[in-house]
C-alpha cells in the first residue's frame, strides 16, 4: 500500500467538499435537509479542509529556510 500524504488528504477533502455543496443544495431544494444543517455541515468540512491545508504546508520543504539577509 502506498503512503497517503497530507496533500493526498487535502485533495480528497476538497473533492468531498465540492460534492457536498452540490448534494446539499439539491437536498435543501427538495426539502430533505434544512439550510442551516447544510450550512453547518459545510462549515465543519471547510474547517477540516483548512486543517489539512495547514498540515500540508508544514510538510512542504522550505526552499530558503530562515534566510537571513
Amino acid at each position: 500500500m502506498s503512503t497517503i500524504t497530507e496533500h493526498d488528504k487535502l485533495r480528497c477533502v476538497e473533492r468531498e467538499l465540492s460534492f457536498r455543496r452540490r448534494v446539499y443544495a439539491r437536498r435543501v431544494e427538495q426539502g430533505k435537509m434544512k439550510e442551516a444543517e447544510a450550512d453547518r455541515e459545510l462549515a465543519v468540512m471547510e474547517c477540516i479542509r483548512q486543517d489539512y491545508h495547514r498540515s500540508a504546508q508544514l510538510c512542504e520543504p522550505q526552499l530558503f529556510p530562515n534566510d537571513a539577509t
